[in-house]
């Protein structure tokens, strides 16, 4: 029996996708979320981003959520840099452009892949000219994370690293979005409940891309408090990345979305810049800014 060139073309292209789908069949919850931090790392590497950051009450109408009042949107830009042992810390600045009301508001925050040390984070209210220094969350029930800019976010949202926190597990395997995704449950050990208000979280991970397309989030009483949907799934620098991100509170009824309108990497940012002196130093801040800017612009 004689194989044509296009027939061994095709018995190589089935070989290969099924040694990937076996050796995908292999991965544990533990492996799959590294591999879904890694890409998030790699996307924040020296990168500048515009971002839409809107928020607004919900409800349903026509079997659709939607805005049911008028969204606070605001404008932001974003610099972060990998650091740390094999890059898996991550420093990140945010500053609000619009509205002008808030011009000048910023957030710098610390996170560490280390669960020996504690996230830091800085927030600066231009209004009343002081940095507030944010702890890294506890379980108490009148207190929580930092919101993100009043969003529906919080700072415990945007951590990345402390796997080892968790006790994670694959539940089942099944579809989102139309895509082909693990459901994967992390239940954090004793010492991250008692940073946390999250008791339990379910994440489904899409199998190809390695990006969490939705996320629930459970309190203590088993109650599903939040919910994160994500989309515009596209590929900068070669790793997929949710371009939008919407955060549902389902206690409050509200919801935020976080659009990512540019995302420039390979910036190359001074090593003082991701500092408290950046919250307070205006003429300092958008000097930098500036040459930040010029790299993209």
């Amino acid at each position: 029996m004689r194989l044509t060139l296009s027939g061994l073309l095709l018995v190589v292209a089935f070989i290969t996708s099924t040694a990937q789908a076996q050796a995908e069949a292999q991965l544990s919850g533990r492996e799959i979320l590294d591999r879904v931090e890694d890409n998030q790392r790699a996307v924040s590497d020296a990168a500048f981003n515009r971002i839409q950051l809107s928020s607004c009450r919900f409800g349903l109408q026509n079997n659709q959520i939607t805005c049911a009042e008028r969204p606070r949107v605001k404008a932001l830009e974003s610099v972060s840099i990998n650091t740390g042992v094999d890059n898996r810390d991550t420093q990140s600045i945010s500053i609000v452009l619009e509205p002008a009301a808030e011009r000048g508001i910023g957030m710098l925050s610390y996170a560490y892949d280390d669960p020996e040390r504690d996230n830091e984070t800085w927030l600066y209210l231009s209004a009343l000219g002081q940095v507030k220094r944010i702890a890294s969350g506890n379980s108490d029930d009148d207190s929580e994370s930092a919101s993100l800019f009043g969003s529906e976010f919080t700072t415990e949202d945007q951590d990345t690293g402390k796997l080892e926190e968790y006790d994670i597990s694959i539940l089942e395997e099944g579809t989102e979005s139309g895509r082909d995704v693990w459901i994967i449950e992390t239940i954090p050990n004793e010492d991250r409940a008692r940073k946390t208000r999250y008791a339990r979280t379910v994440q489904y991970v899409d199998k190809e891309r390695f990006v969490v397309l939705r996320a629930d989030m459970y309190d203590r009483q088993g109650r599903e408090i939040k919910r994160l949907m994500a989309s515009r799934i596209e590929q900068v620098n070669g790793v997929w990345t949710a371009r939008s991100l919407t955060m549902m509170n389902l206690v409050a009824n509200r919801l935020s979305n976080m659009a990512i309108l540019e995302i420039n990497s390979g910036i190359d940012v001074p090593e003082n810049f991701l500092t408290p002196r950046t919250l307070t130093d205006v003429a300092f801040r958008e000097a930098e800014l500036s040459r930040i800017r010029a790299q993209v612009d």
